[in-house]
């Protein structure tokens, strides 16, 4: 008999005789009757398989504990208890893979979520992290979808790459050199000629230079993959790999820029409220009470929009006490960027206009000459959740700006050449996958919204 997935039961009406294949996530009972949640991932929801105990065998019984995966075929009924419309009559249950329930970690409800980060391979089978997980690719499913509905093209960036995106982040180097025994010039710097590449290559930590190159040829592209930082960094915002969607387009300027990023980020929430109800509703009421009016409060507010400059007259003047000072040409910190949207405003920021010392040496400089164009989305509970700005177009402005930072052009001929041969202007935006999932899920630590989280001294699964 060909099973049929416990969501799609869940919506069936009684009368037919069913296959369902599942882990049982409890069970209760007494001399007469067992009770059995079955759960197969498809929904935060188990179907209860109910067994008349005189109908099978007490050592088969023994062996249903939690964990354990079984196959069960029976009648589907109406539910005589409440939480569940159906249920189903056990005929006959085949055990799958049992669970000993002396060493299985996840016999008793009620882990830390530190403990469960430990058992990253079997805490998928936990009610919040199922949510988490479903919810993570519905918002992946939605991202392409946005774009796709709106012509762009996804490309594919590198992942191994010479450019370190101007000072995004440490890298991880990638080598095939003897680390035992690393090739030396007569300097004793390392002799990369040897190396696969011949050159120093480590993993990407953007894939927003190589967009742009795209954007110049396609108009609208955006790329979604896995990005890396080796950063020694134990908090809970940060990880050593993590995803990001970053769109760039031809002929956007700023505006449009800030347009497409509210629209987008508008619609992913849109799209978890209708399409991921009843996991999102298991957060809101497990985890954040707050979070579903929280997201649709996003949906139908219009986004203020706020230069650098007036965003630091406020700080100034609030009279809050910050743990780091405010100043015209500090980089904002995330209790900055909250004070603004969730005391002051009371809805998202995008601010706009940063000084351009704090800023990447692509970004399109604004005619006050100190200033760059461009714009980081402010959420609350977040802070910074999107950074973008329109790009600078002039070869010339580029290459005055390189040489203010004392940049090597070395591995940039080709970045540069997009603003030699047939310039636009052009925008893009970056927003961080795992940022966008801790806001719609609630949740507080960034390890918590990724499977198998990468941190400092920790790749175990």
């Amino acid at each position: 008999m060909e099973r049929i997935k416990v969501k799609q039961l869940l919506q069936q009406q009684s009368g037919s005789e069913v296959n369902a294949k599942g882990w049982v996530r409890t069970k209760r009972g007494n001399k007469n009757v067992t009770f059995i949640a079955l759960n197969d991932g498809s929904t935060i929801n188990s179907i209860q398989i109910v067994c008349e105990t005189a109908k099978f065998d007490e050592e088969l019984l023994k062996k249903i504990t939690t964990g354990a995966c079984i196959s069960v075929v029976g009648n589907l009924v109406d539910s005589v208890g409440g939480g569940q419309s159906v249920e189903i009559q056990a005929k006959d249950i085949e055990i799958l893979g049992v669970a000993d329930p002396d060493t299985y970690p996840l016999q008793k409800k009620g882990h830390s979520m530190e403990f469960l980060r430990d058992i990253a391979h079997l805490r998928p089978r936990t009610n919040t992290f199922g949510a988490i997980f479903r919810i993570r690719h519905a918002m992946a499913f939605a991202i392409h979808k946005f774009f796709n509905d709106k012509g762009f093209v996804y490309l594919h960036t590198p992942l191994i790459t010479e450019s370190d995106c101007e000072g995004a982040g440490a890298m991880f180097q990638v080598t095939t050199l003897d680390l035992n025994n690393i090739p030396k010039k007569e300097d004793g710097s390392v002799n990369y000629d040897e190396d696969f590449f011949g050159h120093s290559t480590a993993l990407t930590v953007s894939g927003q230079l190589e967009g742009e190159l795209g954007a110049m040829a396609l108009g609208e592209i955006y790329t979604f993959g896995p990005t890396f930082r080796a950063e020694n960094s134990n908090t809970p915002r940060h990880l050593a790999e993590f995803w990001m969607i970053e769109p760039e387009m031809a002929f956007y300027e700023i505006k449009d820029n800030m347009d497409l990023a509210e629209e987008f980020i508008k619609y992913l929430i849109k799209y978890a409220l209708d399409n991921c109800g009843d996991d999102l509703k298991f957060l809101n009421d497990m985890f954040d009470k707050e979070l579903i009016t929280r997201l649709e409060n996003v949906v139908n507010t219009e986004f203020v929009r706020l230069a650098y400059t007036e965003g630091v007259d406020i700080l100034l003047k609030s009279g809050e006490k910050f743990e780091f000072p405010v100043y015209w040409g500090v980089d904002l910190q995330s209790e900055h960027e909250r004070y603004l949207v969730e005391k002051h405003f009371g809805k998202p920021v995008i601010l706009t206009d940063y000084p351009k010392e704090i800023k990447a040496f692509y970004m399109k400089q604004n005619d006050d000459g100190k200033t760059v164009r461009a714009m980081d989305v402010l959420f609350p509970k977040i802070g910074e959740i999107i950074g973008g700005s329109e790009r600078e177009a002039s070869y010339d402005k580029l290459m005055t700006r390189i040489k203010e930072l004392n940049m090597a052009t070395d591995n940039l001929w080709w970045y540069l050449d997009t603003r030699r041969f047939g310039s636009a202007p052009h925008s893009g935006f970056g927003l961080g996958f795992e940022r966008l999932l801790l806001f719609v899920t609630g949740m507080t630590n960034i390890r918590d919204v990724i499977p198998f989280p990468r941190t400092p001294k920790s790749a175990d699964f």
